[in-house]
């Protein structure tokens, strides 16, 4: 019998085993455990876990029962295809939004990514899963796998649906500049800020007209904020622009209190490029917060697709069942939260290899840096 508890497996306990029971040659926490612990020590595919499991077995057992050894890699491959990744993806979602210790608004990033080595008939041609990021925690909030002959904005509603939003911002791309996703994060209390582009012309259109309108009086109604920012042999300007209340929009754009204009002025090795960028926001803030925030949204792009990427190599993942490639993301974004949480220097790589070394740093970041 083990002789010591990862507190991360409680949040599993009630999920519901898929198989019959003559098919429970081992137990689901066991299979659960395992593949965790393996995919933070850098395993990225089921038979890499499998590999994992042997090699540490010993230790494996100071946690889990193990009583018919490590399970075959076809066996974690098998078992995630089975499991409702909805009910899976939410047990770890409870688990980071406990972990979550911001003050004040927190900021969800929605941003959908592609794994293009596993093949699926979504819109991007391959499994694709929308994700919730929080970016001042660096934390996976959830994510939801858009299903065969969907797209994106089918797939955000179920997924906001398990996200708290009391007093929380959530940031969107353009692809998710739709009234009905932005009346249901008001329904559920939180605040948006989403970009807006030429996918919706006739809003579009009227933003871009109301700050004409504005220019003519030059901004008098208007706050406005700037910034500058050197390096990597580039100067950038940026220009911000707040418009409060804009009128002139399509109706059945929900609680919109203000439009914001974000000018960019580049220049790269020698070369000058300027471009506009247009966003709606719930929120009555100031420019320099709201560029703040604008900015912050792409910390989903750098800290989770990036790493997710370079790290995890989930690009070159070639689960072949798409429910199994989405569990397994979900494991992939759990892990790379927790390693993210770990305040020592270093990249994800050498973390994963840290914990792949060092028994005591990985029972460090299962416990997510929180005692028992």
């Amino acid at each position: 019998m083990p002789d010591a508890d990862l507190a991360f497996t409680r949040y599993f306990a009630a999920l519901p085993d898929p198989r019959v029971n003559r098919t429970k040659k081992h137990t689901l926490h066991d299979i659960l455990g395992v593949t965790f612990c393996a995919v933070i020590c850098g395993a990225n595919s089921f038979e890499e876990i499998e590999r994992f499991g042997e090699a540490r077995q010993e230790w494996l057992k100071r946690f889990f029962t193990l009583e018919n050894g490590i399970p075959s890699h076809d066996t974690f491959n098998r078992v995630l295809a089975a499991l409702d990744h909805d009910v899976f993806a939410a047990c770890f979602a409870r688990w980071m939004a406990e972990l979550g210790t911001a003050v004040g608004l927190r900021t969800i990033a929605i941003d959908g990514k592609a794994c293009r080595s596993a093949p699926a008939d979504t819109f991007s041609g391959c499994l694709h899963l929308v994700n919730a990021w929080a970016t001042q925690n660096n934390l996976f909030l959830g994510s939801v796998a858009v299903a065969d002959g969907s797209n994106e904005i089918a797939a955000l509603p179920a997924l906001l649906k398990v996200l708290d939003l009391n007093g929380a911002l959530v940031s969107l791309d353009a692809a998710f500049c739709q009234t009905e996703i932005l009346a249901q994060i008001r329904q559920q209390s939180g605040d948006y800020v989403v970009t807006v582009k030429g996918n919706q012309p006739t809003l579009h259109q009227a933003v871009v007209a109301a700050f004409e309108r504005a220019g003519e009086t030059g901004f008098a109604d208007c706050v406005m904020a700037s910034s500058t920012e050197d390096g990597h042999g580039r100067h950038e300007e940026r220009y911000v622009t707040v418009l409060k209340n804009p009128e002139g929009l399509p109706e059945g754009w929900t609680d919109v209190r203000a439009a914001v204009m974000v000018g960019r002025e580049r220049a790269v090795a020698g070369k000058n490029t300027s471009s506009a960028h247009f966003y709606l926001t719930s929120l009555r803030y100031g420019a320099k917060k709201l560029a703040n925030y604008i900015r912050g949204h792409w910390g989903v792009e750098n800290g989770l697709h990036w790493c997710l990427d370079v790290a995890f190599g989930e690009d070159n993942n070639r689960t072949r069942d798409t429910n199994a490639g989405a569990n397994l993301g979900v494991v992939r974004r759990v892990a790379l939260s927790l390693l993210k949480q770990d305040p020592t220097r270093g990249s994800i790589k050498a973390k994963r290899l840290n914990a792949a070394w060092d028994d005591k740093y990985l029972q460090r970041v299962l416990q997510g840096f929180k005692a028992n």
